[in-house]
């Protein structure tokens, strides 16, 4: 599974980012974070339209593989837009309890 993530500040290189991200089959997450799973021919693939696309262009875009049991313990606050599900299974936001004070 590929996690990717940008930090862009020019909206039509953002765009052009996300659009891509949407070529290849990535599903948005959150506003500037895609997730799906590639073959490493499409990951790098991708990721060379990604550094065509940003050429001089300030900004950042980060790429991470997760494996099956790193996505399942993520920890997620708030509530989504949207659930996300993955490996065939909805996997749902963990709730985290607010500490108590110690007395």
């Amino acid at each position: 599974m590929l996690l990717l993530l940008y930090d862009i500040t020019n909206d039509r290189i953002r765009n052009k980012v996300a659009d891509c991200c949407l070529d290849y089959g990535l599903e948005r997450i959150q506003y500037s974070a895609f997730l799906g799973e590639l073959s490493r021919t499409h990951r790098e693939e991708l990721m060379l339209r990604l550094k065509r696309i940003m050429g001089r262009h300030s900004g950042v875009i980060q790429s991470f593989n997760l494996c099956q049991s790193c996505w399942a313990v993520r920890t997620t606050l708030g509530k989504p837009l949207a659930m996300v599900t993955h490996f065939n299974q909805p996997i749902p936001p963990i709730e985290l309890e607010e500490e108590q004070p110690n007395e």
